[in-house]
């Protein structure tokens, strides 16, 4: 079963240091958005220091560090949302922990004056439903696929959570979602809450199912790990070609907010299509990549010694996730080169 977050064997520790770029990117550049501020954590008191920033009528995100899990950060490198109906507030993700669900549900009950309706959740991994004892009265909504992996994989995510991130988890225990989100696969469900509708898109290949949910009174796309802006992706559970396959749906959408989980919202037509061109990139650079040092024979280490990208080594995380990238994704590509090679043996008989 794979492990979210788990050590490296020491042989697949690089020295990422001194790497030269390998290709620049000609994609024409978006004028700069200006970003939000940081959350003001404070470790000693064990405070996430959450805010709501308002994005439309009703609709608030509560953004993370955009950066890998620290104590420092308080393990908090997620973008939650708030949005307001008439039966109450639809809180999408709850966090990393007990006590950010319940700095979470605090800030939201402040923030829109209402009590809480309901929890979505976009997908599997843990950020996004540890903090759901602090919403153990609401129901807590996902996709029997999200449902299904959080039962098989919370025992680990909690284990690894604690060791990364300390004295921020206690008394975290894992609550599941308790209620399916049925949406066709592929295809554009809906959910309406005190009045207020929600298109439903169930796609996949960062884990096997990505949630989007999209406020339809005001274009707020909250798109879960589809997409990473400025950040180097996370990749336990992803299946590059689906991924890719989704990421071009997003882009048939004519988004005109986008909430990724992990990095600055992208604000107006240009930035989220540029959001979503970032992790697109990404993703064909590791396909193509990849595939080409799999077919030469090329052990990991190799891998991560060789030239990256300067945009790339300039995200948030590069360090961290680029090796964990490596780990979860190369065999893949070095499995299929083997599979070749035998079909090809065979047809030699």
């Amino acid at each position: 079963m794979p492990e979210l977050f788990s050590a490296l064997r020491p042989a697949l520790r690089p020295v990422l240091l001194g790497v030269a770029a390998l290709l620049t990117t000609a994609t024409p550049p978006v004028a700069a958005q200006a970003p939000a501020p940081a959350p003001r954590v404070d470790v000693a008191r064990l405070d996430y220091g959450l805010q709501a920033r308002s994005l439309a009528d009703g609709v608030w995100v509560v953004e993370g560090a955009n950066d890998d899990f620290s104590v420092a950060n308080g393990c908090n490198i997620i973008n939650l949302g708030l949005i307001a109906t008439a039966e109450g507030t639809v809180v999408v993700n709850t966090g990393t922990s007990r006590l950010h669900g319940q700095q979470l549900r605090a800030l939201a009950e402040r923030t829109t004056g209402q009590r809480i309706a309901r929890v979505v959740h976009l997908n599997l991994h843990p950020d996004y439903f540890l903090g759901n004892q602090a919403f153990a009265d609401v129901p807590r909504l996902a996709t029997p696929v999200t449902r299904a992996g959080i039962a098989r994989e919370a025992s680990a995510y909690e284990t690894n959570l604690y060791r990364l991130c300390g004295d921020w988890m206690r008394g975290t225990e894992t609550l599941a979602p308790d209620a399916d989100l049925a949406v066709p696969t592929g295809g554009l469900g809906a959910l309406t809450v005190g009045g207020r509708a929600f298109d439903l898109i169930e796609l996949g290949g960062h884990t096997d199912s990505d949630l989007v949910l999209i406020d339809r009174a005001s274009g707020v796309a909250f798109v879960g790990g589809l997409v990473f802006v400025q950040r180097v992706p996370t990749t336990p559970h992803a299946r590059v070609e689906r991924w890719l396959q989704s990421l071009d749906r997003l882009q048939t959408l004519g988004l005109r907010t986008l909430v990724p989980s992990h990095g600055p919202v992208q604000i107006g037509p240009e930035r989220a299509a540029e959001g979503i061109a970032q992790t697109r990139r990404f993703l064909q650079w590791i396909d193509r990549s990849f595939s080409a040092w799999a077919a030469q024979g090329w052990d990991m280490n190799e891998v991560l010694r060789a030239p990256v990208p300067e945009e790339f080594r300039q995200w948030a995380a590069f360090r961290t996730e680029y090796v964990r990238n490596v780990a979860h994704l190369y065999p893949v590509y070095e499995q299929k080169v083997l599979n070749q090679a035998r079909s090809q043996a065979r047809g030699l008989r």
